[in-house]
């Protein structure tokens, strides 16, 4: 189990519709923080994958043709990966 495995597991309420915590992906935890984290779950999320990698999965995610992420979310992260990225 990765760290991130770990640190979703510790919190259940960010990804509550599955409990299979050990085959989650790491686009997978970071939809789940985008949309229901806070900046502190953000923060960790960043310092393990690294600013560069976390805009790539951010972009992916905000260009699939069906998109998980809510209108205010890609906005800020937009603009904060173009800031910091």
């Amino acid at each position: 189990m990765t760290k991130l495995q770990q640190f979703i597991k510790n919190k259940p309420y960010l990804i509550w519709y599955t409990k299979n915590y050990d085959n989650l992906s790491e686009k997978a935890i970071a939809e789940s923080i985008f949309n229901y984290g806070n900046w502190e779950d953000y923060n960790f999320l960043e310092s393990s994958l690294g600013i560069n990698k976390l805009n790539n999965i951010f972009n992916e995610l905000k260009n699939q043709k069906r998109v998980n992420l809510g209108p205010q979310t890609i906005n800020y992260f937009s603009n904060y990966f173009k800031a910091y990225a």
